[in-house]
């Protein structure tokens, strides 16, 4: 029996080792760009900033631009309140070289960086999401103060799944593997996803609600932000937003 089973043995290990071989190979390449059939960023500075007020960053997509304005007007007089969105999703090679890149155009340090990219890269798995998000945390990092704060927003649900595309149990899916992140950082969260859950009747289109809606999102996010800058800066002198 020794001798029947040896052989079985010898090769199963085999199939062990081909199979780790080709998972390691998977983790070793090289991320690619898939781009989508629109790509764009959209990024907003304040007009005049105020030298004496600490520096803002939303950092996200089309819906983050769309409470971006709500945020604008709650943190006014706080904070001066900076805007980069982008299409460039969590798995994507550029998207870090973007944020550096937009950092270093604008040439500041944030006190608060709020941040999320969800709504984009479906054509990206959820394996590759996870690979991306670390570098996603590094850099962000590398934006703030000693001091200053990162706070993450979980990504909205959709009205309906689409066929390519969000769904909800991908959206599901990615916010699961970003907050078991995030909570490992010690990052702020921003339960986006659990406050619109309960506002179905404000979309103005699958992804994307309405004036109604912005303005929740805007002052959920505006509220956490506030305190993100109060817990920073107790004590501590202003930076002023051209300070490195």
């Amino acid at each position: 029996m020794v001798g029947f089973w040896q052989p079985i043995r010898i090769l199963s290990s085999i199939a062990l080792l081909i199979g780790a071989t080709v998972q390691l190979r998977l983790f070793a390449q090289k991320p690619v760009s898939i781009p989508e059939e629109i790509e764009w960023t959209w990024e907003v500075l304040p007009v005049h900033p105020d030298l004496q007020l600490p520096n803002v960053l939303l950092l996200g997509d089309s819906i983050t631009r769309n409470y971006f304005p709500e945020v604008t007007k709650d943190l006014a007089g706080v904070a001066n309140v900076y805007l980069m969105a982008s299409s460039t999703a969590v798995g994507d090679p550029r998207l870090p070289r973007q944020i550096t890149e937009f950092a270093s155009m604008e040439n500041v340090r944030f006190r608060v960086v709020h941040f999320n990219n969800g709504m984009h890269g479906w054509a990206y798995s959820e394996v590759q999401y996870k690979a991306g998000f670390p570098q996603l945390l590094r850099v962000l990092r590398s934006l703030v103060d000693k001091d200053g704060a990162l706070i993450w927003a979980s990504t909205a649900p959709v009205r309906q799944d689409e066929t390519e595309g969000a769904t909800n149990a991908r959206v599901n899916e990615r916010n699961a593997i970003a907050l078991k992140l995030v909570k490992a950082a010690g990052i702020v969260i921003d339960d986006q996803h659990a406050l619109m859950a309960q506002h179905g009747d404000l979309y103005q289109d699958n992804v994307h609600f309405n004036t109604a809606g912005a303005k929740i999102q805007g002052d959920q996010a505006a509220s956490l932000i506030h305190s993100a800058l109060g817990a920073a800066h107790q004590g501590r002198p202003s930076t002023g937003p051209h300070s490195r």
